[in-house]
């Protein structure tokens, strides 16, 4: 016979507070092993200690309860074992995002301005290869890694040596969704190619800085050069370019980042 404890001896066992293991027999995802009928004490066996100490540690991983019950209800250890990979691998993402934003606000506060470097470009129209969708903004970097993914295998079947890039509309930022098109330049007479469009971009000027390091230090660079553009040039109709001249695709290091932000504007201004 498996050996039973009191609510309070098998909190003390499990490191889970009686008030916890209350709220999870309520949402049935840890019941007590019996009820006293007369008294309603909880009594648990000592073969649950695993499962409570398992949950314990997801909870502390901030796993949804959801989540958390995929993984104790799993059918067999296999699926168990793959509901949890994917929550760590979350886990790693969210981390890494973390510890950049912790390291853009620490530059931020010990890192004096640096003057912007701008450089005004006509761009001639262009074919491409594209992928165009609505993107919500907190969706972006999923889309780009699938989407400069297909494009880069693209390129690398027919030896193209382009840089790519992307458009985004004004929606995107104001409405924190828009349309996003991922775009690699062909050439002029380039025949289309099953799973993309085949689009042309058109001609423009545009007021280029190169942002260095990794994404999520995008705004600062975004702030200057638009400020910059209020203040000297004419800002014209159109979505902003990116063009990812050394990307996730080149190097695993983000510090290491290239990426020209194109600002579309009218003509290019008289030097002052």
């Amino acid at each position: 016979m498996t050996a039973s404890v009191t609510i309070g001896e098998f909190s003390r066992l499990t490191h889970l507070s009686v008030k916890t293991l209350h709220h999870y027999h309520d949402i049935e995802l840890l019941a007590p092993a019996a009820i006293d009928p007369s008294s309603g004490y909880r009594r648990y066996e000592v073969t649950q200690v695993p499962t409570a100490q398992l949950i314990r540690r997801l909870r502390d991983l901030q796993m949804p309860l959801a989540q958390v019950r995929e993984v104790i209800e799993a059918p067999d250890l296999a699926t168990r074992d793959q509901t949890l990979r994917l929550h760590l691998d979350q886990m790693e993402r969210e981390l890494i995002r973390t510890q950049e934003v912790v390291a853009s606000l620490r530059s931020m506060l010990t890192l004096a301005p640096t003057d912007l470097s701008v450089e005004y470009r006509f761009v001639p129209a262009f074919r491409a290869y594209a992928v165009t969708d609505r993107v919500p903004r907190d969706q972006i970097s999923a889309w780009c890694g699938a989407t400069f993914g297909r494009l880069g295998a693209i390129a690398g079947q027919l030896g193209i040596t382009a840089t790519a890039g992307a458009t985004y509309s004004d929606e995107f930022f104001t409405e924190d969704a828009g349309e996003v098109v991922g775009f690699l330049p062909v050439a002029p007479g380039q025949p289309p190619y099953e799973g993309v469009e085949l689009v042309d971009l058109p001609a423009g000027f545009f007021a280029v800085t190169v942002h260095t390091g990794p994404f999520t230090d995008f705004d600062r660079t975004y702030g200057a050069l638009g400020s910059h553009v209020a203040e000297h040039c004419s800002v014209a109709p159109g979505p902003i370019r990116e063009l990812y001249v050394v990307g996730p695709a080149d190097t695993t290091d983000p510090n290491t980042y290239q990426t020209e932000i194109c600002w579309p504007i009218q003509r290019i201004p008289t030097p002052y």
